[in-house]
């Protein structure tokens, strides 16, 4: 006998507008430095996309990793000062800060207490983790960041396949602030993600909501998550901390 599956239907609401946001702390637009933005006017392009969505305030977040992209404060400070320069020229009022998102390996671990790495907000450290396991000393990393006063946020905790609610929780317990992408909503990773940021969500422990834009092809998809239920659920959760930046 044939059986017929059916996945169940998405439930879509109005769009909720990210103006209630009002910060997007994770994305890739200083030119040239990362796997992000390559040039200023894409860089334009993308900011201007994000401000249609509601931002008013980009907090972008170049990779820093040692084996692929040898970022310093210095060259992201430098490509924050032109980004911020030919919006003024071209008259655009979008807020621009810059810090990094820190590639967690052992040549990050040795600068901590040596570095003073870049953070926004209360002193928040964006920090990532590699896709196929985490450090064994992840806690001892976490521990020595919080004595010099950081305070930990996980980038896209929900692609780490790896991880299980249980170490999420373990980690919200030590103090980890959680910041999902705003396109594992759409189940745009994979469906095991979309799966997973959902489980967070119902949680209730995810402090931040990212973009993570690199690129045109993500700012066009970021205005369907606006009717996502996820989405809906996580803003009146009350917990997102985006709008206190």
């Amino acid at each position: 006998m044939l059986k017929w599956f059916s996945k169940k239907k998405e439930e879509k609401l109005d769009p909720l507008d990210f103006s209630i946001l009002k910060t997007d702390i994770h994305s890739h637009f200083i030119p040239g430095i990362d796997d992000g933005s390559p040039n200023m006017e894409t860089t334009i392009n993308l900011i201007q996309e994000m401000q249609k969505l509601g931002f008013c305030k980009v907090i972008t977040s170049p990779h820093v990793m040692s084996d692929f992209y040898k970022n310093s404060s210095e060259t992201i400070l430098e490509g924050l000062e032109n980004v911020r320069t030919e919006l003024r020229v071209q008259n655009i009022n979008m807020e621009v800060d810059a810090v990094a998102e820190y590639y967690i390996d052992y040549n990050f671990e040795q600068k901590i207490g040596k570095e003073r790495f870049l953070t926004f907000g209360h002193n928040y450290l964006l920090v990532e983790l590699s896709f196929l396991e985490a450090p064994k000393n992840l806690s001892d990393i976490i521990f020595k960041l919080q004595l010099e006063g950081y305070k930990v946020v996980l980038a896209h905790p929900e692609r780490y396949l790896y991880l299980q609610m249980k170490d999420y929780e373990e980690l919200v317990n030590r103090g980890v602030l959680l910041q999902i992408n705003l396109l594992s909503l759409l189940g745009y990773y994979s469906s095991q993600v979309k799966d997973k940021v959902e489980g967070l969500i119902l949680r209730n422990i995810v402090s931040f909501l990212g973009s993570d834009c690199h690129n045109m092809r993500h700012a066009e998809l970021y205005k369907k998550c606006q009717t996502q239920k996820a989405w809906h659920d996580l803003y009146n959760s009350g917990r997102l901390l985006n709008n206190t930046l």
